[in-house]
C-alpha cells in the first residue's frame, strides 16, 4: 500500500468510535509481531528504539541508525506506521525539514514531536516546517505534537490546565493534528483538555489510567504504551539471564518461551 493511502487510513483510525490502540513497537520483529496480532497501524517507542540500537533515551539516539531502524519495519509491515522523532533532531548538522522528509521517504506517516522544557514556540516552527515539507511531498503526514506539561510539571498544577490548552491552540494554528499530553490521568482533566481543543487527543498508559473504553467518553482518540512493554521484557530477561548465570538451570527458560517456529514463521522469506 502507498503512503497516501496509510497516511489517508492512519488519519480515520483517530476518528473512530473507539480511540486507536497502539501498543509501540521498537524494532522490525517487534512490529511485525504486534501487526500480527490485530494492531491497525503501529507507531514506535522512541525510548524502545534507542535502547535496542544500544542508545539512552532522551535525544541521544542518532539519526542515521534511527532511520535504518524505521526503514527495516516498514519493510515488514503493511499497516500505518507513526514514528517518535523526539525533539527532530534540528541540529547544525541537519535541517529539520531534511529529517522530516527523510522519515517519511523510509515509510512514515505520522510523527510525534515534543516540546520538552523547550519554549512552545520552538516546537511551533518544527511543526510548521513539518506541514509544509509533507505537503511538498504530497503526503498527508499526521503530526502528532507532545506535550510534557503535565510529565515534567512545568507549571505549578494550578496552572497546568491552562498552559496545556495554550500550546494545544498554538500547536493546531501551527499545522498539528493531534495533542499527545503525556502523564495525564485524572479523567476530569483528560475531559476537559479533550473537550476544549481540537486536535485529536492522545494519552499514554500510566499508573492510574482509565481503560481504553473509558477513555473514549472523556474524549480520548488515541492511547499508546509508550516503552511500557520493552521495560517488561529488560526485567524478565534479567530474571532469566540473572538466574541462569547464579545455578545454571535452564528449566525457567522454557516455562514461558515460544517456539522457535513460531516466531520465525512470521517473518518474510
Amino acid at each position: 500500500m502507498d503512503l497516501n493511502s496509510n497516511a489517508t487510513i492512519f488519519a480515520n483510525l483517530h476518528r473512530q468510535r473507539h480511540p486507536l490502540r497502539l501498543p509501540n513497537a521498537w524494532d522490525a520483529g517487534s512490529a511485525l509481531l504486534i501487526e500480527s496480532l490485530g494492531a491497525a497501524a503501529i507507531a514506535t517507542t522512541s525510548a524502545g528504539v534507542a535502547w535496542s540500537l544500544g542508545y539512552r533515551d532522551g535525544d541521544q539516539l542518532p539519526l542515521e541508525p534511527h532511520l535504518a531502524s524505521i526503514a527495516a519495519i516498514a519493510r515488514v509491515i503493511k499497516v500505518p506506521l507513526s514514528v517518535d522523532i523526539e525533539g527532530g533532531y534540528a541540529t547544525h548538522e541537519h535541517s529539520f525539514e531534511n529529517v522530516v522528509a527523510r522519515f517519511i521517504d523510509v515509510g512514515a506517516v505520522g510523527i510525534n514531536i515534543q516540546d520538552g522544557a523547550g519554549s512552545p514556540q520552538i516546537l511551533c516552527e518544527k511543526i510548521s516546517q513539518a506541514r509544509s515539507v509533507a505537503e511538498r511531498l504530497g503526503v498527508k503526514l499526521y503530526i502528532n505534537a507532545r506535550t510534557d506539561v503535565y510529565a515534567r510539571n512545568l507549571t505549578s498544577a494550578a496552572k497546568r490546565m491552562d498552559e496545556t490548552l495554550l500550546r494545544a491552540k498554538l500547536y493546531r494554528d501551527a499545522g498539528a493534528d493531534g495533542l499527545f499530553v503525556l502523564g495525564v490521568t485524572d479523567p476530569e482533566a483528560i475531559r476537559q483538555i479533550a473537550g476544549n481543543t481540537d486536535l485529536l487527543l492522545n494519552v499514554i498508559t500510566w499508573p492510574g489510567l482509565l481503560p481504553a473504553n473509558r477513555l473514549a467518553e472523556l474524549g480520548v482518540r488515541r492511547v499508546s504504551v509508550g516503552s511500557w512493554i520493552p521495560q517488561t521484557l529488560w526485567a524478565s530477561t534479567i530474571k532469566l539471564a540473572a538466574g541462569f548465570l547464579a545455578d545454571g538451570n535452564s528449566e525457567p527458560l522454557f516455562t514461558d518461551a515460544a517456539s522457535y517456529a513460531d516466531i520465525n514463521g512470521h517473518f518474510p522469506d
